[in-house]
């Protein structure tokens, strides 16, 4: 079966007194091969915990993950992964930190240049291939860690808070960027984003988290994504339908901070 699947995925983290954490809890999750899905919710709800599984960093504690008809049981190449900052090598310059992952895998240096010329075209970094990464904005750090991530040609483009650290206009850029990675590769993208406007405009499918225990609360169907590749942000945001769900989304992610809170407080 095509696609990434997740079937009855939990997440219990023991702690050192003895208790434990339930992180998250029957997560069901089909998503397609080329679908763009953001996901949401609030502090705690296992979002970061749910990326770190699907990535292999993390075993989860009950149910299991397949990627195309295979289990994942770790870290793999047919998955990349983009942080939130972009865990970059600094003694290398933009050309060598991109071309870093097929090198490891001893693919020729011609290919490699082939490909890092490719790349750097794609996310508009074509005059900055020699640029060491501390001379480099918080905005081009990211292209470059997109870039680096492609490069390895995974299916599954992992993405956790990546545009959270930019000034507004710099996110904005790199939400465009991302619409149009997801449009010209045709990779799946799995983004975690802490703002409901990101979401809805970079997730065609948009999933809302509960917590304790993380699991999915609602999922969305959105028109957005597919209206911003290639359009002004901006006026996507003014579509007839943004602000409602955009408020609507609010409203429930609000409520459950004040359950939260009030479990605090009792």
């Amino acid at each position: 079966m095509s696609g990434l699947n997740m079937n009855d995925v939990s997440m219990t983290f023991e702690l050192p007194n003895g208790g434990s954490v339930e992180a998250l809890k029957n997560i069901n999750l089909n998503i397609k091969k080329g679908e763009l899905v953001s996901v949401l919710g609030p502090s705690g709800c296992g979002k970061t915990t749910l990326l770190n599984i699907l990535a292999g960093f993390l075993a989860p504690t009950g149910g299991d993950i397949e990627l195309n008809g295979h289990a994942v049981t770790g870290p793999d190449s047919e998955r990349g992964m983009v942080f939130q900052q972009g865990a970059l090598f600094e003694w290398m310059n933009v050309s060598k930190n991109i071309g870093f992952g097929p090198k490891m895998k001893g693919t020729p240096q011609a290919e490699i240049d082939e490909k890092v010329k490719e790349l750097l075209d794609i996310v508009g970094l074509q005059d900055f291939a020699e640029k060491m990464i501390y001379e480099m904005s918080g905005g081009m750090q990211q292209r470059v860690a997109l870039a680096r991530c492609l490069a390895n040609d995974p299916d599954v483009i992992l993405m956790d808070e990546p545009l959270g650290a930019l000034d507004a206009l710099t996110r904005e850029k790199m939400q465009s960027l991302v619409l149009d990675i997801w449009k010209k590769t045709g990779k799946t993208i799995i983004l975690i984003t802490h703002s409901v406007e990101e979401a809805l405009l970079l997730g065609e499918r948009l999933i809302v988290m509960a917590p304790r225990p993380g699991r999915i609360h609602k999922e969305y169907q959105l028109p957005f994504a597919e209206l911003g590749v290639g359009a002004d942000l901006r006026e996507v945001k003014r579509h007839e339908d943004f602000g409602s769900t955009r408020d609507e989304i609010l409203n429930m992610i609000w409520d459950m901070e004040e359950e939260i809170m009030g479990r605090v407080d009792s």
